[in-house]
C-alpha cells in the first residue's frame, strides 16, 4: 500500500511526486540581492534529495525588503539569470521549483545571524525600514516609517514585478510571505498595526494589503500555476493576532482562488512565548483545513518520517514542510523511503546505492 507521504497531488495543473516540501530557508548567502554557486547547491541538493517541492528561500521584492544585505531579491531583471540555472536543475531532478515572495517590513536591514542578527542602523549598513505604523519590532530598533498610501502601492506593485520574474526565471509556485513579523504580518496584528486608515483597526481592514498583493500577483500569475500564503496562525499574545482570524482570513484567501495556506506561527514579537514541542504547529493545520476546505501545509518540528506520515494520513494537513531537518537530511525523502517501505525514483547517478 503506497504511504501517503510519498504518494503524489495535483494543485492546479501541477503535479508533486510526493508531498514533502523543503521549507524557504534564508542562507544570507547573497550580495544585492543576486543568488550564486551556493544557493544552487543548497536548493539543487535538495531536489536530488527527493522532495517534490522545494521553495526558494523569503526572496525580497525590493532592496528596502531585505532581511539582511545577504537576502535574495527578485526586484530587478538581472536576477533572473542565475535562477533559471537553479529552477532548471531543480526542474530536472522531478521536483517543483517555488519561490517565497517577501518583504521584511520594520525587521529588514539586519545582519546575518552568525554576525549577530541585530539591526543594522541606517548609514551603519542598514537602511530606512517601513511597516504598517511607527513600531519598532525591538526596543533598540530604529523606529520604522509608517507606510502611507503611495508606499502601500509600491508595495503591491514590487510584489507584482516580482511575480513576473519568477514567472520569467521558471517557477511553478509562488508563496507569499505573510508570517513570521515580516510587512504583511505586521499589518495582519493590532500588535503592529496602529493605523486609523482603511489598513487599521478592523479585522477586514488590516487583512487588505494582503488582499490587494494577492489580487495583483494574480493578474500575472498564471491560473494554471498554484499560488500559496504562509501565516502565521497566531502572534503567541494575548490580544494579538489568533487562530480564530487565522481561520477566518484563510476562508477569504480560499475564495480568492489561493490554492494552500502555510501554516505557521509566531515572529512578530520578541518576547512571545512560543511552546517548542514536536509538531507543535500542526493544529493550526488541521482546524484551518477543516472549518474552511482549503488545503493546507503542516510545519514545525516535524523531523521524523512516521510523523509527517501520521499527520497526512490523519488528515491534518495536505503537505508536509520541513526545513532544519532538510538540512540535517537533505535526502529526507530518500530515507522516507526505506522506513515506509515506499518506492521512490533515485537520481540515476545513485542508483547502485539504493537499498533493495
Amino acid at each position: 500500500m503506497r504511504s501517503k507521504l510519498l504518494s503524489p497531488i495535483t494543485i492546479k495543473e501541477i503535479t508533486f511526486k510526493n508531498r514533502i516540501v523543503v521549507s524557504p530557508m534564508c542562507q544570507y548567502s547573497a550580495e544585492d540581492g543576486f543568488a550564486n554557486d551556493w544557493h544552487l547547491v543548497h536548493l539543487g541538493s535538495r531536489a536530488v534529495g527527493g522532495a517534490g517541492l522545494i521553495i526558494q528561500e523569503a526572496t525580497a521584492v525590493s532592496p528596502e525588503g531585505r532581511i539582511t544585505p545577504g537576502d535574495l531579491g527578485l526586484y530587478k531583471d538581472e536576477h533572473i539569470e542565475k535562477l533559471k540555472l537553479i529552477t532548471a536543475f531543480i526542474h530536472q531532478q522531478g521536483a517543483v521549483p517555488g519561490i517565497q515572495l517577501a518583504h521584511a517590513g520594520r525587521k529588514g536591514g539586519c545582519a546575518s545571524p552568525w554576525e549577530g542578527g541585530h539591526q543594522l542602523h541606517t548609514g551603519r549598513g542598514g537602511w530606512k525600514t517601513v511597516s504598517a505604523s511607527a513600531v519598532p519590532f525591538r526596543p533598540e530598533d530604529d523606529i520604522p516609517q509608517a507606510l502611507d498610501p503611495e508606499g502601500i502601492k509600491k508595495v503591491i506593485a514590487d510584489f507584482k514585478a516580482a511575480a513576473i520574474r519568477a514567472l520569467q526565471a521558471g517557477y511553478q509556485l509562488i508563496e507569499i510571505h505573510a508570517a513570521h513579523g515580516y510587512l504583511i504580518h505586521q499589518f495582519l496584528s493590532p500588535l503592529s498595526n496602529h493605523r486609523t486608515d482603511e489598513y487599521g483597526g478592523s479585522f477586514e481592514n488590516r487583512i487588505r494589503l494582503l488582499i490587494q498583493v494577492v489580487s495583483e500577483v494574480q493578474t500575472v500569475w498564471p491560473e494554471h500555476l498554484p499560488l500559496i500564503v504562509r501565516i502565521s496562525a497566531t502572534d503567541w499574545v494575548d490580544g494579538a493576532w489568533d487562530i480564530d482570524q487565522a481561520v477566518k482570513l484563510s476562508g477569504i484567501l480560499k475564495e480568492q482562488g489561493v490554492d494552500l495556506i502555510d501554516c505557521s506561527s509566531g515572529g512578530l514579537v520578541p518576547h512571545a512565548h512560543i511552546p517548542l514541542a514536536p509538531g507543535y504547529q500542526v493544529h493550526f493545520a488541521e482546524r484551518i483545513k477543516k472549518e474552511t476546505g482549503i488545503l493546507t501545509g503542516a510545519v514545525g518540528l516535524i523531523t521524523q518520517v512516521q510523523q509527517a506520515e501520521d499527520i497526512l494520513a490523519g488528515g491534518q494537513a495536505d503537505l508536509i514542510l520541513i526545513a532544519r531537518e532538510s538540512l540535517r537530511e537533505p535526502y529526507f525523502a530518500l530515507r522516507a523511503a526505506q522506513v515506509l517501505k515506499d518506492d521512490i525514483g533515485w537520481p540515476l547517478q545513485y542508483q547502485r546505492a539504493k537499498p533493495t
